[in-house]
């Protein structure tokens, strides 16, 4: 993955690439893990249509210019997220 102010460039298991705006990050200490909700660019478009956020843990690399994303592991990583998101959601309703 690579980064920019508010893109990230995410890879594919089939190697295609997708430039995605990110939505918010978070850190968490319960994991003990950064993590990410971002969405395609381009999908936002369509006031018809609800956006397809999608949810990565974070691993910066050394140099913290890029990093990976690695797939959510459990139950409770994902009740953290959608906690998190929903907050974020009620936040940007009352602006």
């Amino acid at each position: 993955m690579n980064h920019g102010d508010n893109n990230i460039t995410v890879i594919d298991e089939e190697g295609n690439e997708q430039l995605c705006e990110i939505l918010f990050t978070f850190d968490s200490d319960e994991f003990n893990k950064s993590y990410v909700l971002y969405y395609p660019i381009g999908e936002d478009d369509s006031d018809d249509e609800e956006i397809e956020i999608h949810a990565s843990a974070f691993v910066p690399s050394e140099d913290n210019k890029d990093g990976d994303l690695q797939p959510i592991e459990t139950e409770e990583e994902w009740d953290l997220i959608e906690e998190m998101l929903n907050t974020f959601l009620e936040e940007q309703d009352d602006e």
